[in-house]
């Protein structure tokens, strides 16, 4: 079943469930079969394809993905799917906001051509029941937020996996707020051999340099104050980098003292790693790329960031 929504910018071209059309307006898709017929049409008909895997509850940074995938390929569609098997908590997974509305009224706003969003039947037939078969990338997954929410990287990769094979040969945009989630993103695309190209894009921050995520909203005033240390703290370890600081522990214990003023924040850790692995740093004088990241409680959120060596988002 597919339904119109709100007409996309002008210039754009719509996509109908069996055709690339001439009308204006964007497409709801429901199910497995009909997205991937859906974009298997739209490369028959010579253009390319940009995907935006989400968890809906879209913001600005969601946004600035569909943006980028708009100005980069013909078609854009955006997954929009609350993944139940990345949820450690039930609370948790009843408590992530569900926002179809306002997030059609974004990605239509932003360039995109279609929506997919699925049931939870539709994704897991079996479900609650676990599925018989799950995608892990345990080299990836093992430490950070692996090691916090166990489970968690495995339905990432499981639904990530299903929804890039599903659509096919494609550009997919995530962003590196996520990083440890990009990491593993790209390895599995690159060992299971899938046909998307993927594209990693820079964290959007709010005017006072805090992370956007859609957890943010559940943050009070004064908490989401307090979680403007953890910007801070990656910012100071960035600076020290930056300053020649060679020993990677120093560059962390100086995040954790930052981070140790703030009481309305329990700090989980605060560590350097090489990009490419997300291995600890040994020392910060490799020619190996440098990650900063950091992840901690505040109030009942919890939140994650990271930055370059050089204080690059």
């Amino acid at each position: 079943m597919s339904t119109a929504i709100a007409p996309a910018p002008s210039g754009s071209t719509a996509v109908t469930p069996a055709t690339v059309t001439g009308g204006r307006h964007v497409v709801v898709i429901e199910t497995l079969a009909e997205y991937a017929e859906t974009l298997e049409a739209v490369r028959q008909s010579g253009r390319t394809v940009g995907v935006v895997p989400t968890m809906g509850a879209l913001h600005a940074g969601h946004r600035s993905l569909v943006e980028r995938a708009a100005a980069e390929c013909d078609v854009v569609a955006v997954s929009i799917f609350v993944n139940p098997t990345q949820f450690g908590e039930a609370a948790d997974l009843a408590n992530y906001p569900r926002t179809l509305g306002s997030d059609l009224e974004v990605v239509s706003g932003a360039g995109a051509h279609l929506v997919f969003a699925p049931s939870v039947a539709e994704m897991y037939p079996e479900w609650p029941a676990a599925t018989t078969t799950t995608v892990s990338v345990p080299a990836l997954s093992r430490r950070w937020e692996g090691a916090s929410r166990p489970g968690h990287f495995d339905g990432v990769a499981t639904v990530v996996a299903k929804l890039l094979s599903t659509a096919g040969r494609c550009r997919a945009y995530f962003g590196e707020k996520d990083f440890q989630q990009l990491a593993v993103v790209r390895r599995l695309v690159r060992d299971l051999s899938l046909p998307a190209e993927v594209v990693g894009c820079e964290t959007v921050r709010d005017f006072d340099g805090l992370a956007l995520s859609s957890r943010n909203v559940r943050l009070s005033t004064e908490q989401r104050r307090a979680a403007l240390v953890l910007s801070r703290a990656l910012r100071a370890g960035a600076w020290s980098l930056s300053r020649g600081e060679c020993d990677p522990s120093s560059v962390e214990a100086e995040m954790v003292r930052l981070v140790a003023d703030q009481p309305e924040v329990e700090l989980d850790y605060a560590a350097v790693v090489h990009a490419d692995d997300l291995e600890p740093a040994r020392s910060c004088a490799s020619a190996r790329p440098l990650r900063l990241l950091i992840a901690a409680t505040v109030g009942p959120v919890r939140l994650i960031d990271n930055l370059g060596p050089h204080g690059a988002s």
